[in-house]
């Protein structure tokens, strides 16, 4: 920048006036503020797909289990999750294993009552006339369930064979005269580790 003073001529570099100074901080600081969303965005994004390759590998995962002998579907969470009877002339239920029984083991069985009989009073009467008498039987914690179908759920421990077991049953109402059971069991410092995969089984759970 010249100018005149006198009769000298001055040279001074543009950023000694003080509007430049301005115009060139307001610059730098908005530069420095779309920096900064474009570093949220790339996270955002990058998180966004992160969260869609665990929902597919997840989904990958997960095997559905249907077939002509029940009237019901629903969802194993993983591979280690397989069918090993399916109800027939001689079994009334589905039986799954978790890799092994210990591990966790699914017992599905469908339940006529009498109109009016809600999970909750079904669940109640099986406390009383069965599983109080398992051995080394302790109540746990009842809860509501929410899912396809909506329902109850209990958790108990007792021992079998002289292992500490634990076990959680799902009471589902799928009709005012119809109940689903899902009776999960496995060793007592499993089963309870493992009750996303559980819930997960249980809110699949739905008729055809």
């Amino acid at each position: 920048m010249r100018i005149t003073r006198g009769d000298r001529l001055i040279f001074m570099p543009i950023f000694s006036f003080p509007k430049t100074r301005v115009h060139v901080r307001i610059f730098l600081i908005g530069l420095n503020r779309s920096l900064i969303k474009m570093r949220r965005l790339t996270i955002l994004l990058a998180a966004i797909a992160a969260s869609t390759f665990c929902a597919l590998a997840v989904l990958a995962q997960t095997q559905t289990f249907s077939s002509n002998s029940v009237d019901y579907v629903l969802d194993l969470p993983s591979p280690t999750w397989r069918v090993v009877t399916e109800p027939d002339s001689v079994h009334e239920h589905a039986e799954f294993v978790n890799g092994e029984r210990n591990a966790g083991y699914l017992r599905v069985r469908k339940e006529v009552v009498d109109s009016g009989t809600t999970a909750q009073d079904f669940a109640h009467r099986e406390m009383e006339t069965k599983l109080h008498f398992l051995p080394g039987f302790v109540e746990g914690r009842e809860e509501s369930f929410a899912g396809r179908l909506n329902g109850v759920t209990i958790s108990y421990e007792f021992t079998s064979g002289g292992k500490p077991m634990a076990g959680r049953i799902y009471y589902l109402m799928a009709d005012e005269r119809t109940i689903y059971t899902l009776r999960f069991t496995g060793l007592r410092d499993h089963l309870p580790q493992i009750r996303n995969q559980t819930d997960a089984i249980a809110r699949s759970f739905h008729l055809k």
